[in-house]
């Protein structure tokens, strides 16, 4: 049964991917790391996010919890008048449902996108979006996986797109970008990032 459910993930690596089976590192590296986040029941850390709506920017410290078969679980660290306001999503559901002071910054797509949007978005990205693009990148002497996810029907820096960089070694998230044409409207940096994956 397990060997089957690891064919049928690896299966589902390459056909999600475009930059598959050219057998270089960045390709290795990106069937490594989309297999983890297939693999992934859960993950918890920590997120600064900028949302940027052209002439309004807010800044957000996010401490998160997310399961597969649970609920995601944001709480805001900052800025200090919403600080302690919690956001949940139940495993399945689309809709926020908040504790505390209601936010209202408005969408920064024409998806809808919000702030509280961006880590599910990124999570799901990592897990099923169509990973156009993989380069390894290095710079303060660390080396990272920088991954591109579009839509296969779109050209480059049209509709929205997801940047997102991995440590290679281990899956582990540190940034992630969300744009519209071009335009960055999230950008999140991850100070903390804890998964749990299923036990071979």
């Amino acid at each position: 049964m397990r060997k089957k459910l690891c064919a049928l993930m690896m299966t589902l690596v390459l056909l999600l991917t475009a930059c598959g089976g050219g057998g270089n590192e960045a390709e290795e590296a990106l069937q490594k790391v989309r297999g983890r986040y297939l693999e992934m029941t859960a993950c918890a850390g920590h997120v600064e996010i900028t949302a940027d709506y052209g002439q309004r920017i807010y800044s957000y410290g996010i401490d998160f919890t997310w399961t597969r078969e649970g609920e995601t679980k944001l709480v805001l660290t900052s800025p200090h008048n919403v600080a302690g306001t919690t956001a949940r999503i139940a495993a399945g559901e689309s809709a926020l449902e908040y504790d505390g002071v209601m936010m209202e910054t408005g969408a920064l797509d024409s998806a809808g996108l919000t702030p509280m949007d961006a880590l599910p978005a990124l999570l799901a990205y990592a897990q099923e979006g169509y990973m156009a693009e993989c380069v390894m990148e290095s710079w303060e002497n660390v080396t990272w996986l920088h991954v591109t996810c579009r839509d296969p029907e779109k050209d480059p820096g049209q509709g929205v797109e997801a940047q997102l960089w991995f440590l290679p070694q281990d899956g582990t998230m540190t940034r992630g970008e969300i744009s519209e044409d071009g335009r960055t409207v999230i950008l999140c940096d991850f100070t903390e990032f804890v998964m749990t994956t299923e036990q071979k």
